[in-house]
């Protein structure tokens, strides 16, 4: 998986994703060169839902997401 930046360059790619207890780990690289290993606990991802309170478009969308089709590349849309 690959998390672009607003100019289409690859900020981030994700090369694994595990659960460890009640923990999500992931491994990949930072800017194409930088490893990183990261982890994401229920507290943080309840901090997610906190960012996103309220804004019920985008509930809506996160809802729909996976299912959307990217007719576009990422350095498409940020023009």
């Amino acid at each position: 998986m690959k998390v672009f930046s607003a100019d289409g360059s690859v900020l981030m790619e994700v090369k694994s994703i595990d659960r460890e207890g009640n923990k999500i780990t992931f491994t990949g690289t930072v800017m194409g060169a930088m490893p990183v290993k990261g982890v994401l606990g229920p507290e943080e991802a309840r901090s997610f839902t906190k960012l996103i309170k309220g804004k019920r478009n985008l509930w809506w969308f996160l809802l729909t997401f996976l299912f959307r089709s990217s007719n576009r590349t990422m350095k498409q849309e940020s023009r």
